[in-house]
């Protein structure tokens, strides 16, 4: 029979924004969270655990993942709870191959475990980096940092996502625009993706920078004012830059289908090391051909 207290629930604090996180300022409770989450999302007959009809928990129930990880269920319960905070990197290994967990997650779950940590870092943008992203000719191109806040852009970067510089500028935290600003549905056709790339990559930067002060402060923001946020924040993903392709809604050229490249910028001592998203679009489509009209005509 399973225990009232293995049944995946959230709190209510957690449900209308009024409270914490999902253990944001709080790094036993955000430990917890994440190894809720993805206990939630392994199907019992993919790791050799027959279902049922009858099961009321989703996915694996405390003591089938202690088993499958080779460790006490006392041990494993004390981890969610926040009583057992310093795991072994055997202990990590070992619930990272039991939870099927990714290179990703696996960095973010040594994150939370206390095994890597980095103090709370300061933005700079280099001289030499605005003049990169200024020579990228016909390239749109932004950078942002930990935080989702676009922090350099060159022009068809800054036309490419809505105007940055202007007085009429939208939310220059990707974050707050996603999820506070109608707008940028109309920006995203795939909006539900790059909600949770966005969400995603906050909790990764959350793990690395728990001191971040305002980085606390928007994830408290964000699920304090958007349902959508606590729903995708629950879900426990965590998200890297990657390469790939997106769609956008532009106001003068219609739907764009971009094809894009992220370059890592390294931190100096104390800084926060900056991503650079490229989007570029294949010579001789039409993509292209809005590209250099919108670099030759930008809008005021």
């Amino acid at each position: 029979m399973e225990r009232a207290d293995d049944r995946i629930t959230t709190s209510g604090s957690d449900r209308d924004g009024s409270g914490p996180v999902d253990g944001i300022g709080d790094d036993r409770r955000a430990l917890g969270s994440f190894l809720r989450a993805r206990r939630g999302r392994v199907a019992p007959e993919h790791v050799g655990i027959e279902g049922g009809r009858r099961r009321r928990v989703r996915g694996l129930r405390r003591e089938e993942l202690s088993q499958l990880a080779g460790i006490s269920v006392d041990y494993y319960v004390r981890l969610e709870q926040g009583r057992a905070t310093q795991p072994s990197p055997e202990v990590l290994d070992a619930l990272a191959r039991a939870l099927g967990l990714d290179a990703a997650e696996r960095q973010h779950l040594a994150n939370l475990a206390g095994n890597r940590r980095c103090p709370a870092p300061t933005v700079r943008v280099s001289p030499l980096l605005q003049r990169m992203l200024d020579g990228m000719d016909g390239f749109p191109a932004f950078a942002t940092n930990h935080r989702l806040d676009v922090v350099a852009w060159n022009g068809l970067g800054s036309e490419l996502l809505g105007g940055l510089a202007g007085p009429a500028r939208r939310d220059r935290n990707q974050a707050r625009f996603l999820f506070l600003d109608p707008a940028s549905r109309a920006v995203h056709p795939e909006w539900e993706a790059r909600a949770a790339e966005a969400a995603g990559m906050l909790r990764v930067s959350a793990a690395c920078y728990p001191g971040d002060a305002e980085l606390t402060g928007l994830v408290t923001e964000l699920s304090a004012r958007s349902a959508d946020f606590r729903r995708i924040w629950a879900s426990g993903e965590v998200v890297t830059c990657a390469a790939g392709r997106k769609r956008l809604q532009h106001p003068v050229t219609g739907l764009l289908a971009l094809d894009y490249e992220t370059l890592h910028v390294p931190a100096a001592p104390g800084e926060t090391g900056l991503v650079v998203h490229v989007f570029s679009a294949e010579e001789g489509s039409r993509e292209a051909a809005a590209l250099a009209r919108l670099a030759t005509e930008p809008r005021p």
